[in-house]
């Protein structure tokens, strides 16, 4: 009797451990046995502004919208060549003229057509003055737009525009649902056509995306993808340490060492399309001697800065990075060399010593360290310079308004264009706004005009060529380092596609 007891309890034991086994949740971030992640968690420094790519224009808000929504045209993340995505195919009957095709049976996420009306529809507003877009200047070249029919569009521009793919592949250009845009708030609850749908947003906390099932090249492996507000960037690699975020990107040069020696973590890092550069202020006077800048750019030793940057810097004198349309590899040694000695006479014969020279900075690590090496190079030559650190907002107003000596500048080169990098950073057209340097050089900026109004990529390469060493020989600027795109994520994961102008995408990411 008692044996009989003893079996009738062993059995019933068994069969609770079996039933709470079976009712066990996966862990985060694990499938159950499907090849499905159910939750990825991204720990982004800041919260989104809002998600609609019409009315946004910031980093942490396009890490969203990049995966809900999607363009005509991308850049392929291996050749930088601009390929079609929601278009496919197109060609110019004249160089004035953009004649589209549109991929047929392509939904939105409110089960609304994706179709040439949906094209002009978010073309037309992201231009239209009173819809006050941050990034309406990519439509700036379009005269009109037409649908021919319901998978075709033609844009009719005001002059050649030879960058119109480039601008078309920008985040700020991905096609929205008419629908949803007049029965709501896409920059509450955005409807686009990409691999994941909008599921919530707790604003300071986390925007919640979720996988488009009926996408059309299939559903990403991963069902909830999470956008964590995590506003220390240490607090946010020792997340990814303990496993509760599983991806964080652009790792600061002072963290890069702990982030590699993290066992449970791959760090990728790729040939970048952003660059940091050093200018006088062109807008005063006495910055037009030819002489005063090359006293400058003689005393800068750019190595030194390179080997502080802990691996994450290129050393090119180019204007025009190797990762940006417009590169000409020889132009990468056409800067004025490093030569302390001349320098020297050159602040001697000069009187350059004569007067205190204000560095502007803003506190942010990178340029600290930049203006703590450049201010004592330029000391050893004879020059006396004062470091002016400020935060990144005030110091962005303060250089637009040209109340600056010298300065460090950077730019993302999103579009990977050069005449995008020169327009806007260097044209005259640009003074007092984007054209920080306060730079203005008659034909300099007719051979960035004609880059722009030609549709011709081997004569746009040839005149962008002609421009980067117009400015290297006027010595504009020197340029501290081209940028390495850095991204980290748990191991046990794969498939991140990370792009040279620092945009990432999750879409393909699989267990391993």
């Amino acid at each position: 009797m008692r044996k009989k007891l003893l079996a009738i309890l062993a059995i019933f034991t068994l069969m609770i451990v079996s039933a709470c086994s079976s009712g066990n949740e996966p862990a985060s971030g694990e499938g159950e046995g499907n090849g499905k992640i159910d939750t990825f968690t991204y720990a982004s420094l800041s919260d989104a502004v809002g998600l609609s790519p019409i009315m946004t224009n910031d980093s942490a808000s396009a890490n969203v919208t990049d995966h809900v929504y999607e363009k005509l045209f991308d850049r392929n993340t291996e050749t930088m060549e601009i390929e079609p995505k929601l278009a496919e195919s197109y060609e110019n009957p004249d160089e004035n003229t953009w004649l589209i095709k549109l991929k047929e049976g392509v939904k939105f996420h409110d089960g609304t057509d994706f179709n040439a009306e949906a094209v002009k529809y978010t073309f037309d507003k992201l231009r239209d003055p009173e819809t006050a877009a941050p990034r309406a200047s990519l439509m700036e070249p379009v005269e009109s737009i037409n649908v021919i029919d319901d998978y075709t569009v033609e844009i009719k521009t005001k002059y050649p525009y030879g960058p119109f793919l480039a601008a078309l592949s920008h985040s700020n250009a991905a096609i929205v649902s008419p629908t949803a845009d007049k029965e709501g708030d896409l920059n509450k609850e955005p409807v686009g056509t990409g691999p994941f749908k909008f599921a919530k947003w707790v604003p300071g906390d986390q925007v919640v995306l979720e996988a488009n099932e009926d996408y059309r090249d299939g559903a990403p492996a991963i069902q909830q993808l999470i956008f964590k507000v995590v506003p220390e960037i240490s607090t946010a690699i020792s997340m990814l340490q303990t496993g509760e975020v599983q991806f964080i990107d652009n790792l600061p040069m002072e963290q890069i060492e702990r982030i590699e020696s993290l066992k449970n973590v791959t760090v990728e890092k790729v040939d970048g399309t952003p660059e940091y550069y050093f200018t006088v202020n062109h807008g005063k006077e006495e910055y037009q001697d030819a002489k005063l800048r090359e006293a400058f750019a003689s005393a800068i030793d750019r190595d030194a800065v390179v080997s502080k940057m802990n691996g994450l810097g290129i050393r090119s004198d180019s204007v025009i990075g190797p990762k940006v349309f417009g590169y000409v590899e020889s132009a990468a040694q056409a800067g004025t060399p490093y030569d302390l000695e001349k320098a020297k006479s050159l602040v001697e014969e000069n009187g350059f010593g004569e007067k205190t020279y204000k560095l502007l900075t803003p506190n942010r690590s990178n340029f600290l360290l930049m203006a703590e090496i450049v201010q004592a190079q330029l000391s050893e030559a004879g020059f006396n310079i004062e470091i002016e650190s400020m935060e990144w907002a005030s110091f962005l107003d303060t250089a637009r308004q040209g109340n600056f000596d010298l300065t460090f500048l950077s730019w993302s080169n999103l579009t990977a264009d050069g005449s995008e990098l020169f327009y806007p950073n260097f044209h005259t057209d640009n003074v007092g706004a984007s054209n920080r340097a306060q730079y203005s050089n008659e034909a300099f900026d007719q051979l960035v005009d004609e880059s722009r109004t030609t549709t011709d990529q081997d004569k746009r390469l040839e005149l962008l060529d002609q421009a980067n060493r117009l400015m290297l020989d006027d010595d504009a600027v020197v340029i501290m380092y081209h940028s390495i795109v850095t991204a980290a994520m748990d191991q046990s994961y794969e498939g991140l596609l990370l792009e040279a102008t620092g945009k990432w995408n999750l879409s393909e990411v699989t267990r391993k």
